[in-house]
């Protein structure tokens, strides 16, 4: 719509037009406009002799009728009408709606997700425009009622015709129950201690801030791209490499790629990075995450995104727990942060070890993939014994770390510049690199190549699940956007995958955990977090490593770690 209101804008522009070229045109014509009927008394035979109902809020609709309902005639219908019962947003639904049983539930917005992963949004608005080309009126629950209605109809005959029906009945759908169960659950944080570590990273973030001046010969606004640039390329005169060229509204950049890239520069440049790294922790976790305890429940209520991301995999936000660092000690104090609360006395953490290669290994049929896993070897090191000939009893930490960095570039479609950057090597040596890995694993090359081939062919990638991803840029004739694409098709299935198995294993694991009082409570990538108590640990460790490494028959077996503390980094 933006861009349809600046071509209209241009085209007066053009005709120097003083009057409304496109008033015939009007975007609120009638004919547009999704019809939606006044509502009727409440008629309890006729609303449970049907055989699909469409809910939203306070509305009911079923044989082209629409009645309104109370929350007790809601729950009647939720729990007690037997046909399909269509929705927008079950897992939402779920927090205000105690249902026993969803199977009967189809749920537009999830249904949306599988047909369209890379949309931004799955409103009732947009589907009904996107489809039919109409407009909702208004965003009332008699509206949304009426379009549910005619989304739900087309949306199950998609799925089934997409092959798409199976994963959202027996994955999606489920996981939407359990994830508005973690939800609700939250998990503790103890409050005082965030305040403590909020003030001790004040206090680090200041001196830093007065070396920053110090090393600068003046004060400035640290946080300005405008002034850093100033400071860094015209006061101390670092070199302006390819990536400070880049430009930006406030001249040469300062981004990220580019402080890395002069880190051994000058010592400024550390103490910069060292400042945003605690700046953004500050902000972002300990003060974001105190703004978000619930005062009553005493615990951060995050949400899981189930809608938002084209591979398939889980995020949350508020607070968003998937990018606390996880490697560096501010990270790892931050996770201390999150106990088991009142009732529970650890915290249990089930983490996938190297999933992602695992399922390379599987889905490429590569052998000596294959083998170095039933033999349970360090698969970096047999990597690295593989690629740079030598005896996996003398590879050193150094010729491990590179066919670490290898492996799971690898996965990502990493570019002989990209693995350059992260080894800090010439970009012909890491072209060796990926040369000498895929000369002793063929069937990765195979597999990737095939991959992409088919990406070409289709448009589309599918995991071993069928979830699909649609690659428009695949046939597009920038060559940066294919490349992205390319790059995109080689992972997107093992990614993909991987978020499907864990997904399965969550639905599996709370189904098992049914009866205890130990709950599931966060989901980060490859990893389960569970509330246990002291008297139910070792069935908890049972239970999720049953659950994790026996939900898929793979060709390599799927291992689990397992561990558990008094927080969340004891748990790691």
């Amino acid at each position: 719509r933006y861009a349809l209101a600046v071509a209209r804008k241009r085209i007066h522009e053009i005709y120097d037009a003083t009057e409304n070229l496109f008033a015939a045109f009007r975007d609120d014509s009638p004919a547009d406009i999704l019809e939606v009927p006044a509502l009727l008394t409440f008629d309890h035979d006729k609303i449970f002799s049907a055989q699909t109902l469409t809910v939203a809020g306070n509305c009911v609709r079923t044989g082209g009728e629409i009645f309104p309902i109370d929350e007790n005639q809601r729950d009647e219908i939720f729990n007690g009408f037997t046909g399909r019962i269509i929705v927008h947003g079950l897992k939402k639904i779920l927090h205000s709606a105690n249902i026993a049983d969803v199977s009967n539930f189809f749920d537009v917005e999830l249904a949306a997700y599988l047909l369209y992963p890379e949309r931004e949004k799955y409103t009732c608005a947009e589907l009904l425009t996107l489809e039919f080309g109409l407009r909702m009126p208004d965003d009332s629950p008699a509206a949304q009622v009426v379009a549910l209605e005619k989304l739900g109809a087309l949306y199950a005959e998609k799925l089934a015709a997409a092959g798409l029906d199976k994963l959202y009945a027996e994955m999606e759908l489920p996981l939407a129950e359990v994830l508005a169960k973690m939800e609700m659950r939250g998990v503790y944080v103890d409050a005082n201690r965030l305040d403590e570590k909020s003030a001790e990273l004040e206090a680090r973030i200041a001196a830093i801030e007065q070396n920053i001046y110090e090393l600068a010969g003046e004060n400035f606004n640290i946080n300005s791209p405008k002034q850093l640039a100033e400071i860094l390329f015209t006061k101390l005169k670092l070199p302006v490499v390819t990536q400070t060229k880049k430009k930006t509204k406030s001249g040469v950049s300062t981004n990220a790629e580019v402080l890395e890239t002069l880190r051994y520069a000058h010592p400024i440049v550390e103490q910069i990075l060292n400042f945003r790294t605690l700046t953004k922790l500050k902000s972002t976790y300990l003060d974001g995450i105190k703004a978000l305890i619930n005062p009553k429940t005493r615990r951060v209520h995050t949400n899981f995104n189930q809608t938002v991301t084209a591979t398939g995999r889980l995020s949350s936000s508020d607070p968003n727990l998937q990018n606390i660092p996880v490697r560096t000690d501010e990270g790892r104090e931050i996770r201390a942060l999150f106990e088991p609360g009142e009732g529970y006395d650890f915290l249990v953490s089930a983490d996938y070890s190297q999933i992602e290669l695992r399922l390379l290994a599987h889905m490429s049929g590569d052998e000596n993939l294959i083998d170095a896993f039933l033999h349970g070897q360090d698969i970096h090191a047999r990597t690295a014994a593989e690629v740079f000939g030598v005896s996996i009893d003398n590879i050193t930490p150094d010729l491990r770390r590179k066919a670490k960095a290898v492996n799971f570039g690898i996965v990502y479609g990493i570019s002989d510049y990209g693995l350059s950057m992260d080894l800090k090597i010439s970009r012909h040596e890491a072209g060796e690199y990926i040369q000498l890995y895929f000369a002793r694993y063929p069937s990765v090359k195979n597999f990737l190549d095939a991959t992409i081939q088919s990406a070409h062919e289709t448009g589309s990638v599918t995991t071993m699940f069928g979830r699909r991803r649609f690659l428009p840029m695949i046939k597009s004739a920038n060559f940066h956007q294919r490349g992205l694409a390319e790059r995109m098709a080689m992972n997107t299935p093992i990614q993909g995958t991987a978020a499907d198995i864990i997904k399965l294993a969550m639905i599996r694991a709370e189904k098992k955990l049914q009866g205890l009082d130990s709950r599931i409570i966060l989901q980060v990538h490859d990893e389960l977090v569970v509330e246990a108590t002291a008297a139910e640990l070792e069935r908890v460790e049972k239970i999720l490593r049953d659950a994790m490494e026996n939900v898929v028959e793979l060709k390599v077996p799927l291992v689990v770690d397992v561990h558990y503390g008094k927080n969340w980094t004891e748990a790691k």
